[in-house]
């Protein structure tokens, strides 16, 4: 099997900046080295210095093909796979193939785009060299849209450009503009407009700058990928990026600063704000700080990223290693310096253990005045504190007098492990403190009663001076160890607990919606609520946006309350809150503001689009208006002018055919107007249909009479046809512009009017019209935009009706429970359907 092939793409900023040249050059050098290089596809635009570079290299034969009516030519895949040569040069990677559905029918292998050839040509193992302009990668179409206004029909997929050898071909603005004057991209008749619209300086540098950026990112992933293919931890300061450590606390915001000031010195520098929680997850911050972290990232422009390792330090230098950061950025330690001493904090890890990363220490004023409120200790209970107290104090002391009533059953050794017992018991009940005190106390009635000389504090014995030194510090350390394991135990309970309450919160997000009663009900099954209310703020007061239960009216009548924005609040009723739920209610702060965003984005999203849909029926109407009412108008006007004119005298011939025109303009003029109204009562919704029995052939042909070129129509109604329940005036209205609308595109032909019985969905009776025309007929995927108003789809002539036919004509139908839908007729055409209900054999509507 064979290799695929390797894709180079010359990428250029412009057309004109010399892409095809540098193609055509590497195929010139490849063929002198030996290669076997054919001319799959290159275009010239007449320009004859690119036809001169194209001598001397093999072309394969273009594919002639016919498109809309035009002769043209498109690469010919299959010439260029039989060939098979080892490279093929194939321009202008975006091309749309012209190719027509009558070709692809007869050709299913055939594709739309020249970037899907190129992909058939590399699965072969044939490299191809091909070339293209920024503006046309699919992920920038839009920053190019805004920066020209123009927006690119023809793109590649990121991922086909990614994968290929890219070589930038680049040229300043200024001397592409003045190759442009020169006439050697466009001839001299469009040198002016390109050069004043597409061709602005201010274009040129901005694409230039696209081209520069999106190659340099591919580097940088290539580079990426070269390293970790290696192994390479250190740094290769290729390019200066910043780490900013933050731990949510209130020198963030001053760091993230810092850190963008920094990477604003340097061309090309980048930051990114990282904060590091701990695997076990029983420390941290809330979700609310944390995106007011990233808030704040971003809007000074750089990047925030949330990461999760067993030691903050080590996570934090991966991280910065992993991104091949140059700088790390962290505060100063909020530790005290005693603190300091007995165990290094995250800064001093990190700058020892930093390598080639310069790492900067930045003060603030919160250093060395201790972990803050986001670090605050878990402490017992008040009950809990009490009974460790009496443990450490009564407790010692009546094992003390246990122990001295029978001083000839025990030794020394026991006597000390049973107050060892004593403190470790005392650290699991009362905590840290109380047990601190016990490991002291304990330490004193040892010596004193149990070690010679009693009575005293003095120790004859140094080994038993050792043996209580011992005991005392043992005694402190099982004690702190104990503390902080029951601590770490009620951490963890209240951090699954805090878990499944989040899962429960995320679960909401996904299934609520956007409705907040269904969320405010979930808050209160988490915290055991008896109501709850969303409160806004208004020049009235407090006013509800939505209640469930016992809801209080009021942010002072409930019970715990949950800031949302400034005038938004959850106001809870039940019971109060503890302080540890307090993380949980911010989640569920940040999650009703998500879904406040989100409804009133939805709700300016559909206003948006209402005001553009207004705004386009009103652009539309005016343009119709100034030209399809005001066409009738003048040639009403020039009749009856010419009928008055004194000065001439008119034949009996001649009167009879102004008046024919007159009257003829009036009637277009009445039908275009009766259609503005029908629109405009179907879209305000004032439009009451009188429904009964209406005969289709009486309704037919009543609306066939006054149509000037009824004589094409052909009726071949079913004499089974039953009964239908419409309006008859709507009907008359709907047959009429169904009938109008087959004339104007039947292109001569004759239109048939058919009709029969139906059945619904549902099985009910349904009658059914049929309007064929014999016309071009109207593409697949555009047949439902037949029915937007003011759209005239067609080889109509601009100008002729206003495109409100088909739209009223459905909406009048459907104001009848009918339904119309467009078909296409069997040998070139199109068909329109009309069914509506129908009286039913028995006599039932």
């Amino acid at each position: 099997m064979s290799h695929p092939g390797q894709l180079r793409v010359y990428l250029g900023a412009a057309p004109g900046v010399g892409k095809t040249f540098a193609m055509l050059d590497e195929g010139h050098r490849r063929a002198e080295r030996g290669t076997d290089v054919v001319v799959g596809y290159v275009e010239t635009h007449g320009r004859p210095r690119t036809a001169e570079a194209v001598e001397g290299l093999e072309v394969v034969p273009r594919q002639p093909v016919g498109y809309r009516g035009v002769e043209t030519t498109e690469m010919d895949l299959d010439a260029v796979l039989a060939r098979r040569p080892q490279v093929v040069l194939v321009d202008e990677l975006a091309h749309t193939n012209a190719f027509d559905e009558d070709h692809r029918r007869r050709h299913p292998g055939t594709h739309a785009k020249r970037w899907q050839d190129v992909q058939v040509l590399l699965a072969a193992g044939i490299d191809v060299v091909t070339t293209l302009n920024v503006q046309h990668l699919e992920s920038l179409n839009d920053v190019v849209e805004a920066i020209t206004g123009i927006r690119q029909g023809e793109t590649v997929p990121d991922a086909v450009v990614r994968a290929a050898a890219v070589e930038l071909v680049d040229m300043s603005p200024q001397s592409l503009q003045r190759r442009m004057a020169h006439g050697n991209i466009y001839p001299a008749e469009k040198v002016e407009h390109a050069l004043t619209h597409y061709f602005r300086e201010g274009n040129l540098a901005a694409l230039r700058e696209l081209a520069l950026l999106w190659l340099a990112d591919r580097v940088d992933e290539g580079l990426d990928r070269y390293r970790s293919a290696h192994g390479i931890d250190a740094t290769w300061a290729t390019r200066e990026r910043v780490v900013v450590a933050v731990s949510g606390l209130e020198e963030s915001t001053a760091l993230l600063r810092r850190a963008a000031r920094i990477a604003s010195r340097s061309t090309g520098g980048e930051w990114m704000a990282v904060y590091v929680t701990r695997r076990d997850g029983l420390a941290g911050v809330s979700a609310v700080q944390l995106e007011k972290l990233r808030v704040t990232t971003a809007g000074l422009g750089g990047t925030f990223h949330a990461v999760v390792a067993a030691d903050v330090a080590a996570g934090l230098l991966d991280f910065a290693r992993g991104v091949n950061a140059t700088q790390v950025l962290i505060g100063a330690s909020r530790r005290s310096r005693p603190a300091s001493l007995l165990r290094p904090g995250v800064g001093e890890v990190v700058i020892a253990e930093s390598g080639d990363i310069d790492v900067h220490v930045v003060t603030h004023p919160y250093a060395r005045r201790g972990a803050g409120t986001g670090r605050r200790r878990a402490t017992v209970s008040r009950r809990r504190r009490v009974g460790g107290h009496l443990m450490a104090v009564p407790g010692s002391l009546a094992l003390a007098a246990l122990l001295t009533a029978s001083p000839d059953l025990h030794a020394l050794p026991t006597e000390s492990m049973l107050f060892m017992a004593l403190v470790v018991a005392t650290a699991l009940v009362g905590g840290l403190l109380p047990a601190v005190l016990g490991a002291v106390l304990s330490s004193l009635l040892l010596n004193v009663l149990f070690v010679p000389p009693t009575g005293t504090l003095t120790i004859a014995d140094p080994e038993n001076a050792l043996a209580l030194a011992v005991f005392l510090l043992t005694g402190v350390a099982v004690a702190t160890v104990v503390d902080r394991a029951a601590r770490r135990t009620e951490q963890a309970t209240r951090a699954r607990a805090e878990a499944n309450a989040l899962a429960v919160l995320s679960h909401t997000l996904l299934h609520t919606g956007d409705n907040p009663a269904e969320l405010l009900q979930k808050v209160c099954e988490v915290f055991a609520m008896t109501g709850a209310a969303i409160l806004r703020r208004t020049d009235e007061g407090w006013t509800a946006e939505a209640v469930v239960g016992d809801a209080p009216g009021t942010p002072d009548g409930g019970d715990a309350r949950i800031t949302v924005s400034s005038d938004v609040a959850v106001v809870l009723r039940g019971h109060p809150l503890d302080a540890a739920d307090q993380r949980l209610m911010s989640a569920y702060a940040a999650h009703f503001a998500v879904v406040r965003e989100r409804r009133e984005a939805l709700a300016e999203s559909r206003h948006a689009a209402e005001l553009a849909e207004a705004d386009r029926t009103r652009t539309a109407l005016l343009a119709a208006v100034s030209h399809d009412l005001r066409t009738p108008l003048a040639g009403i006007k020039a009749a009856v002018g010419s009928l008055r004119d004194p000065s001439v005298t008119w034949s009996a011939a001649d009167e009879a055919e102004l008046l024919a025109a007159v009257e003829i303009g009036a009637d277009r003029l009445e039908n275009l107007v009766g259609n503005l109204l029908d629109l405009s009562r179907l879209q305000m919704g004032t439009l009451s249909p009188l429904l009964g029995e209406v005969d289709l052939e009486s309704a037919v042909a009543w609306a066939l009479e006054p149509l000037p070129d009824a004589g094409r129509v052909v009726l071949r109604l079913d004499p089974a046809t039953p009964t239908a329940r419409a309006d008859a005036g709507l009907l008359d209205r709907v047959v009429a512009n169904l009938v109008e609308n087959a004339l104007r595109h039947g292109a001569g032909a004759p239109v048939e009017i058919t009709s029969g019985p139906a059945r619904g969905s549902d099985g009910s009776p349904r009658v059914q019209l049929r309007v064929t025309d014999h016309g071009p007929g109207v593409p697949g995927g555009a047949r439902e935009d037949l029915f937007t108003p003011f759209q005239r789809l067609g080889d109509v002539p601009q100008g002729d009706g206003l495109g409100l036919g088909l739209a009223v004509a459905r909406g009048l139908t459907e104001a009848m429970a009918g339904t119309l839908d467009a078909r296409e007729t069997p040998g070139g055409g199109l068909t329109l359907v009309v069914e509506l209900p129908a009286r039913a054999p028995d006599g039932t509507p």
